[in-house]
């Protein structure tokens, strides 16, 4: 269900930091906070773990812009390693007599 309620400024920093610390979503954090103070479970399953993206560069170093065919050719390499590579069956060298 859907609802609007304001928060001080604040406030709604400091819950976007913790969501953030958590690896959660802000909705989440305010619902397991209503949940606790209204003496209630939150139900399991509501809540997805953070999706996790890889990084380009450094968090602070010189700024990244990779292109479309960066990113296909960085897919494409890592699609490569992943893939197991086909074992050439052993040759036996007959005599023939």
């Amino acid at each position: 269900m859907r609802t609007t309620i304001e928060f001080p400024p604040g406030l709604i920093r400091a819950a976007k930091a913790r969501s953030a610390d958590r690896g959660e979503s802000l909705k989440t954090l305010v619902s397991r906070a209503l949940a606790a103070e209204l003496g209630r479970e939150v139900p399991t399953g509501a809540t997805r773990p953070r999706l996790v993206l890889p990084l380009f560069g450094a968090a602070h170093g010189e700024r990244v812009n990779p292109s479309n065919a960066d990113l296909e050719r960085a897919l494409a390499e890592a699609d490569a390693h992943q893939v197991p590579k086909p074992r050439l069956a052993a040759r036996r060298h007959s005599k023939r007599r």
